[in-house]
């Protein structure tokens, strides 16, 4: 009798057992799914997993611009950031003829320049619905770069140095970005971003310029007084985006079209200058090592189609249709408190148009 009362009892107790709903996948804040025993049953904590899950997946791909989920509805970023980037090219100029493949009879004019760029800037973001959000970025820029050269097409063989140097603020940009689906069902998130750039730096055609001849006063070129800390053009950016989380890794990407658009500056430069549009676009995976830290590598590209002018000018002329500019980035992140995350990332130029090497720090901190 008491089996049998025994046995009844234990049937009665498995059958909420046999009724509960399976572990579901959960991300921690480290940005690495498991396997959580229970769910959260309200949809109120269901979306602050979710929230922590985006958080996560945010911090890992933040290695570049734009390389985010768009930030929670009411939620306002500030967001300093402070980035220095070199650059040493050595450039050789040829004037002569040759008279076998071997023997060269002329003059020949090497220069080595070296350019540091010191930028710190300011970035604002908000939230105005789970799916969208807006950003102001505001840049001021320190530019120094050292010439080394001879006289042009003199025979000296003494070297000299020339400097040029330039500080303000740059052009001011407007970013909106749209999420455009929930990342359910084995889809990526996908964001939509779109940029605008205002001309509020001085441009190349803003500060004081001065051409170059040779000593029979043929121009070869022309120098600037101080260096641009703008484009001086308006240009604007559509463009998509996507991260992936998949255990372990969090993989990400980006594609963009940059247009500038063209401006007349006048007869002596030109006419109505066209400078050349960009198309970007990127790749590249994070890993959370813990709750707090993770490490990301990725690649950025961009093409940039050459400048036009509209009356023709021959110290262009001799430009390439396009310039190739990669670099391979690296970076840690590091989640300080719930409110302020840490974000170092080091990139190094791949083509020779690229920076040699770029260091940026950010500390985005959500108010």
């Amino acid at each position: 009798m008491n089996t049998k009362l025994s046995t009844l009892a234990l049937a009665v107790a498995l059958i909420p057992l046999a009724h509960a709903e399976p572990p579901t996948p959960e991300f921690t804040s480290g940005g690495i799914s498991r396997t959580s025993p229970q769910q959260p049953a309200d949809s109120t904590a269901k979306a602050e997993a979710e929230a922590r899950a985006q958080d996560a997946a945010t911090d890992i791909a933040s290695i570049t611009a734009d390389r985010g989920i768009v930030t929670r509805p009411g939620r306002f970023t500030i967001e300093p950031s402070f980035s220095h980037a070199h650059s040493n090219a050595t450039r050789v100029a040829i004037e002569g003829y040759t008279v076998i493949p071997a023997l060269l009879i002329g003059l020949i004019n090497i220069s080595e320049v070296q350019r540091d760029i010191f930028v710190g800037a300011v970035s604002l973001k908000y939230g105005f619905t789970s799916r969208f959000e807006a950003g102001f970025r505001v840049p001021y820029l320190s530019i120094n770069e050292d010439l080394r050269e001879r006289e042009v097409f003199d025979g000296t063989p003494v070297d000299f140095v020339r400097e040029s140097s330039g500080d303000g603020l740059g052009d001011v940009e407007l970013s909106l970005r749209y999420q455009l689906n929930d990342g359910l069902d084995g889809w990526p998130y996908l964001i939509g971003t779109f940029r605008a750039k205002a001309p509020t730096g001085d441009g190349p055609y803003d500060v004081e310029q001065k051409v170059l001849t040779d000593n029979k006063g043929n121009p070869i070129g022309f120098e600037l007084a101080e260096r641009p800390t703008g484009s001086g053009f308006w240009s604007v950016e559509p463009g998509i985006s996507f991260i992936y989380p998949s255990d372990p890794a969090v993989l990400f990407g980006n594609l963009s079209y940059v247009w500038t658009i063209e401006e007349d500056q006048g007869f002596e430069n030109g006419g109505t200058v066209d400078p050349g549009d960009v198309v970007r676009f990127g790749f590249g995976m994070g890993f959370a090592f813990n709750e707090r830290t993770s490490f990301s590598l990725g690649y950025d590209h961009s093409v940039i189609r050459k400048t036009t002018l509209e009356f023709g000018n021959d110290l262009f002329a001799a430009n390439f249709d396009r310039i190739q500019v990669g670099s391979l980035a690296f970076g840690l992140s590091h989640r300080v408190s719930d409110s302020t995350t840490l974000s170092l990332t080091v990139a190094v130029g791949v083509t020779d148009s690229a920076p040699n090497s770029e260091i940026t720090l950010k500390l985005p901190i959500n108010l």
